[in-house]
């Protein structure tokens, strides 16, 4: 199966070691940082989503708009707006981007930040909102005559979208979380399914909880998956060891010093969210993992959001990667410290290792499904 890439389509330079150099929203930056991804063999980015962040919709558009083959991954807060008004926001900006878009729903796995816009409800009612919310968009993408909704989180009557995506039939849904409600939720609704980095055995174990939540929905098919690391690459493995300490040690002098190093700081010392606590547990259980995964860095951050690094040479971090393909991960997803020039780096260094790979993989499991068809035959 094919091996896609996604990347991280920032809107300032800032990171957890270094802190922006401008505002919230630099124009610039942002595209070069997105044409760097598209130059760079990468096949889309995130558009991340924060409470007092710069809208992700039209920074989406903005790009979409500039460039001609990236892909988009949106992230949606079901919070923010009701279903009819974001379905027809989604399918403006896949007119805008010539049906490059795929929306990420974000449940929300923390209540200080979720109530940063007036958001009160428990978190178990938080997946069946947005279960409901993902029920109602993919009905208003593909439904070209008026309908009502009555739900427990939202009601309306008489609504029809003039509207559509241009994906046929609607742009896919990816969607995470590491709880048994996420799996539940995620494993109904969605076409992609996004995981942080874990070591192999924890990440064969949430796939198959992904699979098990789709079968029992009744779904014949299983959404992708997708896993997300920080990738740490030098030329040599010393250089690389050295750099990732160094990334460290900058992250744990900001904290130092007062800053807050991640956009999901909320001052609590406990993360809520069960993707965080299983990232705390493992780095506390050790440092390394498998091939390269390193967990300093998601201990220093307190397990915020995409932590886990992968440390090496480009070909270490590669084979690495491909121990994931090799699980049924097919989407991954990879952001450095430094934005624009690690993006380049494992663009220009990791991706044609992976990709030249999989192809190899591809070719001998054709070739001895050809193998066994002929002796079949014969």
């Amino acid at each position: 199966m094919p091996v896609e890439f996604l990347g991280i389509a920032a809107t300032h330079d800032g990171s957890e070691t270094t802190a922006r150099s401008g505002g919230a929203f630099d124009k610039e930056y942002t595209l070069r940082l997105a044409r760097a991804h598209e130059d760079h063999g990468w096949d889309r980015v995130l558009f991340a989503y924060g409470s007092g962040s710069p809208d992700p919709a039209p920074a989406a558009a903005y790009i979409a708009s500039r460039l001609d083959r990236l892909q988009i991954l949106l992230a949606h807060r079901p919070n923010v707006s009701y279903p009819t008004f974001a379905a027809k926001t989604f399918a403006t900006l896949d007119q805008i981007s010539e049906g490059r878009l795929t929306v990420h729903f974000i449940t929300g796995g923390n209540d200080h930040e979720q109530g940063r816009e007036g958001d009160t409800l428990t978190k178990d009612q938080r997946y069946a909102r947005t279960r409901e919310y993902i029920q109602i968009v993919r009905k208003i993408w593909t439904t070209h005559e008026s309908f009502d909704h009555e739900g427990e989180h939202y009601r309306f009557r008489d609504f029809v979208s003039d509207v559509f995506p241009a994906q046929q039939p609607r742009p896919d849904i990816s969607f995470g979380g590491s709880s048994p409600a996420a799996y539940a939720a995620g494993g109904a609704e969605a076409d992609i399914y996004c995981l942080w980095g874990e070591p192999l055995e924890k990440t064969a174990e949430q796939i198959e909880a992904v699979k098990a939540a789709a079968k029992a929905a009744g779904r014949t098919d299983i959404p992708r998956i997708q896993v997300a690391f920080r990738p740490i690459i030098a030329p040599t493995e010393e250089l690389a060891w050295e750099k990732a300490r160094r990334t460290v040690g900058a992250i744990e002098a900001r904290k130092a010093s007062g800053e807050p190093v991640t956009r999901r700081h909320t001052g609590q010392a406990h993360p809520q969210n069960s993707g965080s606590q299983r990232l705390i547990a493992i780095a506390e259980a050790g440092e390394r993992y498998d091939r390269a995964l390193w967990t300093p860095t998601a201990a220093a951050t307190g397990g915020a959001g995409n932590s886990n690094a992968l440390v090496g040479t480009p070909e270490t971090v590669a084979r690495a990667l491909l121990d994931y393909y090799d699980l049924g991960v097919d989407i991954l997803s990879a952001r450095g410290y430094d934005l624009l020039g690690d993006a380049i780096d494992f663009g220009r260094h990791v991706i044609p290792i992976v990709r030249e790979e999989v192809a190899k993989r591809d070719a001998e499991r054709a070739a001895r499904g050809s193998q066994t068809l002929a002796a079949v035959r014969g």
